[in-house]
């Protein structure tokens, strides 16, 4: 028998630690403490179907493992990537034959927001029925990502990251349980155990992962223990791993996160979550193009040299890309918070679109057509037009809004930068205008 028979103790050592009971399980005590909802739902065997929504390595296949131990169901895992209609439906056969002989199946489904609706609709009548108890774990938001169907039968619980001292005594207990390192004589010390779960991000997984990796690569003492360097463990956490989706919730979550801040005029949480999105792996061309829309959103007339920063910044990031890049965008997120704001611009389109999409669609006024014809002339196309340029105040009382919008005002500056001299001047043109 080698070393490579020992199944068990090969496995990786989040599995060989993964809790079998509510005392041992690490975190959500907001769900899972005494007295807690979820708690007494499991203690007094009254569980329905739930969505675990909440980011990876907190927790949600083991706590559904134990939910099902603990009510003495048949455990069945499925998953969103590998498992079509034809698997879900007889998986489904298979739990009603299993509930008419009195036996009960908790149907674990991991990354259930990537089922398509059909495979989603498929789950319906076997949850009414009760022939399954299903949980369902997503990392996104089950309201964008799961049908209301489906959604309305289900229990929605949100577990958070773990909390650092946790990770730290989850650390611990793998370096002197049996069922970690317990027999390797392993010496680490509590500030690097802190460093992990630190680096670990509220990301149990990773935090096993990394320890697991440090003490494999760390050096034999004299005595035959391991001794875990800093040099080591600092190899084996050369990049946090942030949580960060480029297609998912916490995408959207970050990128309002810097337009917020940068509307708030706060350039150190701009560029703070600014350099999340990149450590996270965003094209910086998508948060370039981000900056773009803010300099007119927010920013507009009260400093128009905003929108030319955020187009050099996009043109830096087209030339270089990372890892240069980042200062580029960093210099246009603090120009950009430091701008005066207004969103004077972003308004007056907003109305103007409402303004075009419930009114009827008017007619450009005569006087503003251009008659390149004979036949456009004799319509009186053009008839009426005045030319700014040949008067002294560059300016007429000519009407260029349909009738029904004459007097209609969409832009109406701020006083905020240099949007108050363009207030000013409008002011005097419209007051001219009725003279």
């Amino acid at each position: 028998m080698s070393m490579f028979d020992d199944r068990e103790n090969s496995a990786p050592l989040a599995s060989r630690l993964r809790p079998e009971t509510l005392d041992e399980y690490v975190g959500q005590k907001h769900l899972v403490g005494e007295g807690k909802i979820l708690r007494q739902m499991i203690e007094n065997d009254n569980i329905s179907s739930m969505i675990f929504w909440g980011p990876p390595g907190v927790g949600k296949t083991t706590l559904a493992r134990i939910i099902a131990k603990q009510t003495k169901a048949d455990f069945v895992e499925m998953s969103a990537v590998n498992t079509g209609v034809k698997e879900v439906k007889e998986i489904m056969n298979n739990a009603e034959a299993a509930r008419r002989m009195g036996v009960r199946t908790l149907l674990f489904t991991d990354e259930i927001h990537r089922f398509n609706k059909a495979q989603q609709d498929a789950f319906l009548p076997y949850v009414e029925k009760g022939s399954i108890i299903l949980v369902g774990a997503t990392t996104e938001n089950p309201s964008f990502e799961l049908n209301s169907a489906l959604l309305s039968r289900c229990k929605v619980f949100i577990l958070k990251a773990l909390e650092e001292e946790d990770l730290k005594e989850m650390l611990r207990r793998a370096v002197t349980s049996e069922k970690g390192f317990g027999s390797m004589n392993v010496t680490i010390s509590d500030e690097q155990l802190m460093s992990i779960a630190r680096f670990a991000n509220g990301d149990a997984r990773t935090a096993l992962n990394t320890l697991e990796m440090a003490v494999f690569n760390s050096g034999i003492n004299e005595n035959g223990g391991v001794d875990v360097d800093d040099e080591t463990l600092a190899q084996c956490m050369n990049r946090r791993s942030l949580l960060y989706d480029k297609s998912g919730e916490e995408h959207y979550n970050l990128i309002s996160a810097l337009h917020k801040s940068m509307r708030n005029s706060d350039p150190d949480a701009a560029v703070y979550w600014l350099n999340r999105m990149l450590d996270g792996g965003e094209e910086p061309l998508y948060i370039a193009r981000r900056l773009v829309r803010f300099a007119s959103e927010d920013i507009g007339m009260a400093d128009s040299n905003a929108l030319l920063i955020a187009i050099a910044a996009y043109q830096a990031c087209h030339f270089l890309g990372m890892p240069e890049c980042d200062v580029h965008l960093a210099h246009a997120a603090v120009y950009l918070s430091m701008a005066p704001k207004s969103n004077a611009v972003y308004v007056a389109c907003g109305e103007c679109r409402r303004d075009i999409r419930e009114m009827p669609a008017e007619s450009v006024p005569l006087q503003i057509r251009n008659a390149p014809t004979k036949l456009m002339k004799d319509l009186d196309y053009g008839k009426g037009y005045q030319y700014a340029h040949d008067t002294a105040e560059k300016l007429t009382k000519m009407q260029c809004l349909p009738d029904s919008l004459a007097d209609k005002r969409y832009y109406r500056p701020t006083t905020q930068g240099r949007e108050k001299a363009v207030k000013e001047r409008l002011d005097k043109i419209i007051e001219w205008k009725k003279s």
